[in-house]
């Protein structure tokens, strides 16, 4: 009898239930499920129960076997967050969601950088300059697939600030992507030799001018749907684009996002649909609750002493105030509200599951210690658990309802919060009819709807 292969099984069953468990106790508590889910691969590690039992329920054979499987779920999450971005949203987004998206970006990854100089100095860093553009671009990250959990949750997602949310959350996650890609390269952390970090540039321009044309012809038909030779070319295309992205030095989650990215939209709605549905199940139910343990393995927070607290403190100062100020300032320069645009920059302020990716590469790649991946840990999941309370508190769900009667009509406000889908919970806006010769509101700039 092969008992590894029994504790292994065994892990992963316990890994299910407690993500599902603690999941279902964060959504009754109002908080995004997957806080939940961050939780309980903390209170997995040596957090709560020491190193005795957590060594004993995840030895070094069963760690190896998780963190292959952890790293297959980054590739789907990450293919999956490059494959939903809606290209056509971005080029009709309007200056107030670029205004937005670059300034939430630039401010906290400023912020980041000053502080990251005194973090260095206290921890010790050895390889200064990647340190400093590491935390820079921690700060900046915005967790897409939570905001827009968030929003659906709370039928926002047809709001017109909720739509300039997403669509500035997915520009600054595409800046926010393509500047960790190149601080993992001059950290020359992914495993490249240095003359393969001329290759990056060249592999980015293979995957726009040969790869997207290659894969429009071969999936954009008619009707196309998901086949099993559909499903198979697209594995092998991702698989092979993370492969390259890792050769070059860019590490594989750019990789699996610019695979995304470049997968073709237009006339592929029934393929689009499936392949998130069938990837979504299998990398929420499983692949990423392991992912979540494996991260949780290396947080300690029970060694967290008053020097600590003073890191976490200024950790938090800076990424929640950079964030605030750099999505608040430029939506108010454009016209939107004074509630609105804090309710913009309250989720442009979410992290969760995407910092929690960002941190494990620095930390697998050595640009973070120990004690700075679970201090910066803690700061995602304080920075997502704020959203829904200050949500309720300046966008009362009376308001939501009023703001999408008004603009998209009675019927919507009770129907507008769409179908549940199985990509991380999100539910799928349901179109309104619109009056004949008229312009529905998704056609319109979010930006000028919000103003």
């Amino acid at each position: 009898m092969d008992d590894s292969a029994a504790l292994l099984l065994l892990d992963l069953a316990v890994i299910i239930g407690a993500a599902r468990l603690l999941s279902a106790i964060a959504k009754r508590l109002g908080q995004p499920p997957v806080v939940g889910e961050i939780m309980a691969g903390v209170l997995m590690g040596p957090t709560l129960f020491g190193t005795a039992i957590t060594g004993a329920m995840f030895p070094a054979e069963i760690r190896l076997a998780l963190d292959s499987l952890a790293k297959v779920g980054l590739v789907l999450f990450m293919f999956i967050v490059g494959y939903e971005i809606d290209k056509r949203m971005l080029r009709r987004s309007g200056r107030t969601a670029v205004g937005v998206a670059t300034c939430s970006v630039a401010l906290p990854l400023a912020g980041g950088v000053l502080l990251a100089f005194w973090l260095a100095d206290r921890h010790d860093v050895a390889r200064v300059p990647p340190f400093v553009l590491f935390v820079g671009v921690a700060m900046a990250i915005t967790a897409l697939p939570v905001m827009a959990r968030i929003l659906t949750d709370r039928g926002m997602q047809r709001t017109p600030v909720g739509g300039l949310a997403l669509i500035s959350a997915a520009v600054g996650d595409v800046l926010a992507w393509t500047l960790l890609a190149g601080v993992i390269t001059l950290a020359g952390a992914a495993g490249g030799e240095p003359y393969r970090l001329v290759l990056a540039a060249p592999y980015v321009a293979v995957m726009f001018l040969v790869v997207r044309p290659l894969l429009r012809r071969v999936l954009a038909r008619p009707g196309a749907a998901l086949t099993p030779r559909a499903f198979a070319a697209m594995l092998i295309g991702l698989l092979l684009s993370c492969a390259s992205a890792e050769w070059v030095g860019a590490h594989f989650i750019f990789g699996a996002f610019l695979f995304g990215v470049v997968m073709p939209r237009e006339g592929t709605e029934n393929l689009h649909r499936e392949t998130l549905d069938r990837l979504g199940w299998m990398s929420e139910t499983l692949l990423l609750p392991v992912f979540f343990v494996v991260a949780g393995l290396n947080v300690n927070l029970s060694t967290v002493g008053p020097n600590q607290v003073v890191d976490l403190a200024l950790i938090l100062l800076v990424a929640v105030s950079g964030k605030f100020v750099g999505a608040y300032l430029p939506a108010r320069l454009s016209g939107l509200p004074p509630r609105g645009s804090v309710v913009l920059a309250t989720l442009m302020n979410t992290r969760g599951l995407t910092e929690i990716v960002v941190l494990t590469v620095g930390l697998q790649v050595g640009i973070l210690s120990p004690e700075l991946y679970s201090l910066m840990v803690l700061m995602a999941v304080i920075t997502t658990m704020m959203a829904g309370p200050i949500l309720l508190l300046v966008y009362p769900t009376w308001r939501v309802r009023r703001d999408l009667e008004a603009f998209h009509g009675a019927g919507v406000a009770e129907a507008g919060a769409g179908v549940v889908t199985p990509i991380r919970g999100r539910r799928r806006p349901i179109r309104p009819a619109t009056a004949a010769g008229r312009s529905g509101p998704e056609d319109a700039d979010p930006a000028e709807q919000a103003a």
